[in-house]
Parts: C-alpha cells; sequence; structure tokens
C-alpha cells in the first residue's frame, strides 16, 4: 500500500469514527451555542471546548516533534483577506443556524434518515463549487485580492516571538495558555462533568483532527506522490465528494472524500445498529426554503472563510494561525446573531 492509499483509508476510517460519535453524542457547534444561549445547557459547547484543547495540545505537540509540518496547511499562508475571513465566518455562522446544522452535523444526520440534510448537503456543495470554481469564483477572488495582505506574524506563537521567546517555547506557552482556559472552562461546569459521553466525545473528536495531521502531514509525506497537509474540514470535501460522485472517471480519490464517505457510513452504521435510524422530512415548503438558504449561506461563506466550525473551528484553531482566530470570530457572531438579537431566526409554526 502506498502512502496515498494509506492515506486515503486512513481518512475512511477517521470519517468512521467521527460519523459514529457525532451521531451519539449529538457533537455540533451549533446545537451547543443553541443550548448554551437558548436553554442554558452548557453541556455540548463544553464538549466542543475541550474538543479544540485535545486537538490544539495534540497538533502542536506533533508540531514540535517535527512530526508535521502545520506549516504547509492552508491556514498558515503569510497572505491572507481579514475581511474576507471575517465576512465568510458570519455568512457561515448565520447559514448554520437557518439550516439547524453544519455540513458535518448534516452527513451525520442523512447517516440516521434525515432527507432535510439531504438537500443541506447538495446545496452546500453546490453553493462551495460555484464559490471555489464557478461562477461565483471571480468575485470571491477579485475580493480576497482587493482586501489580502501579507503578514510576518500569521500564527500566535510568531506574535510571542517578538518578546524575545524562541519558537520552541512560544509555541508551548500560547498552547498551554489556551488548552488550559478550554480546560477549566469545559470542567467548571458540573453537568458536563457528569456527562462521560460528553468527555469521551470531546477527547475523540479533538484526537480525530490531530490524526488527521498525523496521517497526511507524517504517513503521506512522500517526497515522489505528496499528499496535502490537512485534517478534518467539510466544505471543499463535500464539494469535492458530490463531484467525485458524478465525474469519478476523470477525478481521484483523496482524504478529504474519503473523510466525508466514512462520516455517512460511520452515521449510517451507528443509526442502524442503535435503532435510530428513521426517516424525516420537511414540515413546510417554508421550512425547505429556509434549509436551503442557510446551506448556500454555509457552502458560500465556508469557502471565503477557508473552512467551517470544524474546519476552521477545530482543525484550524489547532494551528494557532492568525486568521482562523479571525474566522471562527465571524463564525461565532454569525451563530450568535442567528440565535439571539433583532437578526434572530425565528421558530417555523408548526401547521
Amino acid at each position: 500500500m502506498d502512502s496515498t492509499q494509506l492515506v486515503i483509508l486512513a481518512g475512511l476510517v477517521i470519517g468512521l469514527v467521527y460519523g459514529s460519535v457525532g451521531l451519539l453524542s449529538g457533537f455540533c457547534l451549533m446545537s451547543s451555542m443553541r443550548g448554551w444561549l437558548g436553554q442554558g445547557d452548557g453541556r455540548l459547547v463544553r464538549s466542543y471546548a475541550l474538543a479544540l484543547a485535545v486537538a490544539m495540545a495534540a497538533s502542536q505537540f506533533l508540531a514540535g516533534e517535527g512530526m508535521v509540518d502545520l506549516g504547509k496547511s492552508i491556514y498558515l499562508q503569510p497572505t491572507f483577506s481579514m475581511p474576507v475571513l471575517f465576512l465568510g465566518g458570519l455568512l457561515f455562522g448565520y447559514g448554520m443556524v437557518l439550516s439547524n446544522g453544519c455540513g458535518s452535523r448534516a452527513l451525520v444526520l442523512l447517516g440516521r434518515g434525515n432527507l432535510r440534510s439531504f438537500v443541506v448537503v447538495i446545496v452546500l456543495a453546490i453553493a462551495a463549487q460555484m464559490t471555489l470554481k464557478g461562477l461565483i469564483a471571480p468575485a470571491r477572488i477579485a475580493l480576497v485580492q482587493a482586501t489580502q495582505a501579507t503578514v510576518s506574524m500569521n500564527t500566535l506563537p510568531s506574535l510571542l516571538a517578538t518578546l524575545g521567546l524562541t519558537e520552541a517555547l512560544s509555541r508551548m506557552l500560547a498552547a498551554a495558555v489556551i488548552v488550559l482556559a478550554l480546560i477549566l472552562f469545559a470542567f467548571a461546569h458540573a453537568g458536563f462533568r457528569r456527562s462521560p459521553g460528553q468527555i469521551a466525545a470531546g477527547v475523540v473528536v479533538g484526537l480525530l483532527v490531530a490524526g488527521g495531521w498525523y496521517v497526511t502531514g507524517y504517513l503521506g509525506a512522500d517526497d515522489f506522490n505528496p499528499v496535502p497537509v490537512t485534517s478534518l474540514t467539510f466544505i471543499a470535501p463535500i464539494a469535492d465528494s458530490l463531484q467525485y460522485a458524478m465525474l469519478s472517471t476523470g477525478l481521484t480519490l483523496n482524504f478529504g472524500i474519503a473523510t466525508v464517505g466514512g462520516v455517512f457510513a460511520g452515521s449510517l452504521a451507528t443509526a442502524i445498529l442503535t435503532g435510530r435510524f428513521h426517516l424525516e422530512g420537511y414540515s413546510s415548503p417554508r421550512h425547505m426554503l429556509r434549509s436551503a438558504g442557510g446551506a448556500a449561506l454555509m457552502g458560500i461563506g465556508g469557502v471565503m472563510a477557508f473552512g467551517c466550525s470544524i474546519g476552521q473551528g477545530l482543525t484550524g484553531m489547532s494551528t494557532l494561525a492568525a486568521g482562523s482566530f479571525i474566522a471562527v470570530a465571524g463564525i461565532l457572531l454569525g451563530t450568535t446573531a442567528g440565535l439571539r438579537g433583532a437578526l434572530r431566526v425565528q421558530p417555523l409554526a408548526v401547521a
């Protein structure tokens, strides 16, 4: 088995585990924010915080040991557009509320038989592909070119290095402070401490992010046939998966496509084995329109932000990239706007 085949197989396994864990635990940033802001239940948001802490600690350990060069990822490029990252995050966050979940959650729910998620996945994929390479791409590229800047300090450790600290110490200090704060936030909640399933979900998802870096950055580090250094992310991979399903003879499998397939398969298998599989649909045409509109915003915004609530919220943040902090700020603000305030997405009336 060559390195490319190994990476694809590992992506499938990572997706299978994520799909199973996502179904059993309800792991989702939108659900976390809704429970925290609207219902006073902070367990899911603390599971997400723990996942980020584990992902960041493990990923920075791999980078510090020289096993993975995170600088080869899309998150640590010296040139990027802060306005586009933030705007993309806003669109994605608000779209996530309209669709009642992000792209990864839609894949998980699709495996459980939720036909609404089928519409979300298809519309998201089309909108993302249009923004990457289609009709919307020229406008996105023009906006990026008009607002991008080249920075010498594109990570939090590089900012700390200006104080005279070494690169290794800067990385260790930045990661340690954030990880400690996230762990304290997570376990300060008594309900979360009494939820072993949520604790396990946070740890497993965080390790899956680090596992993705290890697979693509270390096992896939072949000088003659290298693979892109990446980890869990869902916007571009969902778009690529739809294109691969349609034109497989002209395309090749990659880590992202394998992960998307694995998430669906893992959720489907878990749903069948646990008796959770059941078909669901839309309650009204208005419900479908809102869901599809949210999916389109997620596809467009996710491409602009270089990722989603998982791709930037966990994977990008694990690199300590400055751009990821900007994109995640937009995602959180967009999600909050959709859940509270003047722009709040109103519940649909039950017929």
